[in-house]
């Protein structure tokens, strides 16, 4: 797959052209797409992904007001008014916009709603856990609860556990409980993250996305440090570095079916393989990956994150550095 030079390009629904269908009808402001998507799917795993893609793009319209105008009583509607509410609360909180308190609180009572409104359903819960970053102080009791392990923090772990009654093994729960730890770490060390990450992903089943969780990880202690510099080789090619890449190809690539990867994961394994100088597995991942890049990690080694055309060349780069080596000596 896409083993040509060909320039990838970022496109949220990956693999997925059912979702990328229902994509461009949303951007244009029609949601019966959206509908027949959602009421075909059926796995958790694929439901969690497209609410949280189709909630990215809905955020700015008013495509899920109109459906529920027409359909107030759709559960789907629900859940997806409680997604698109929560982005339109991270994305305030991250443009420190002074609306962020009133939205946090329109997204939490929407997310409560749907949850009561689809008691299966995990992503309301899903919707809580992302809403639990924004309470950097832990004014919320829900958001201080006891860890599971001593060497854990305090934090949203009943909210964890209510998804993952309904889904063990969530993948979305796990990395926004993972970006909260995150805002707990301040600017220190992220002891609490990363044993959060290497304890989910040592009792995760084989082809869970959870065994990708460290390489997330060891991302953002590199983006912490500053990024791009001197440090790379000895961040991405020491002994657990290469350790954590091994083991998230054998737990989840080698045995996850290709439409349960996404995007994100993929770049983040072929960029920690690339990373270790596994120059042949990370062949094996840029292939899988094909045309669908993702702006991270790659923006992590430029010196303007934003710039997602220097992101790409990093992709570029590794990938045109790795396929040689699966190809064998002399090609």
């Amino acid at each position: 797959m896409a083993r040509d030079g060909a320039r990838p390009a970022y496109d949220p629904a990956g693999h997925d052209g059912d979702l990328r269908a229902a994509l461009q009808e949303v951007r244009t402001g029609r949601w019966l797409s959206m509908r027949v998507l959602l009421e075909r799917t059926t796995a958790w795993w694929q439901w969690t992904r497209r609410t949280q893609v189709l909630a990215a793009a809905a955020a700015g319209t008013d495509v899920v007001r109109a459906w529920l105008a027409e359909e107030p009583h759709s559960v789907p509607a629900t859940v997806m008014q409680a997604r698109v509410a929560v982005e339109r609360a991270l994305r305030a909180h991250r443009e420190r916009h002074l609306r962020t308190h009133e939205l946090w609180i329109e997204a939490w009572d929407l997310s409560q709603s749907a949850a009561r409104t689809a008691p299966p359903d995990p992503v309301p819960w899903v919707c809580l856990l992302a809403l639990a970053q924004l309470d950097r102080k832990l004014l919320w009791e829900e958001h201080r609860a006891a860890p599971p392990e001593p060497s854990l923090p305090p934090g949203p772990w009943g909210l964890l556990d209510e998804a993952g009654r309904r889904d063990p093994h969530n993948r979305e729960a796990h990395h926004r409980m993972l970006q909260f730890l995150y805002t707990q770490a301040g600017s220190g060390r992220l002891a609490g993250a990363a044993g959060f990450a290497h304890l989910v992903a040592g009792t995760a089943p084989p082809g869970s996305a959870l065994h990708v969780l460290p390489l997330y990880v060891r991302a953002e202690r590199y983006r912490r440090g500053g990024g791009r510099g001197a440090a790379l080789d000895l961040h991405w090619v020491a002994e657990d570095a290469t350790r954590e890449a091994l083991r998230a190809r054998e737990g989840w690539f080698d045995r996850a079916g290709p439409a349960e990867r996404s995007p994100l994961d993929l770049n983040h394994l072929a960029h920690a393989l690339w990373g270790a100088l596994r120059f042949a597995d990370a062949a094996e991942v840029f292939d899988a990956i094909g045309p669908y890049c993702t702006p991270l990690p790659w923006a992590y080694h430029v010196p303007a994150p934003g710039d997602h055309a220097e992101a790409v060349q990093v992709f570029l780069q590794a990938r045109t550095r790795s396929r040689p080596a699966a190809r064998g000596p002399g090609s």
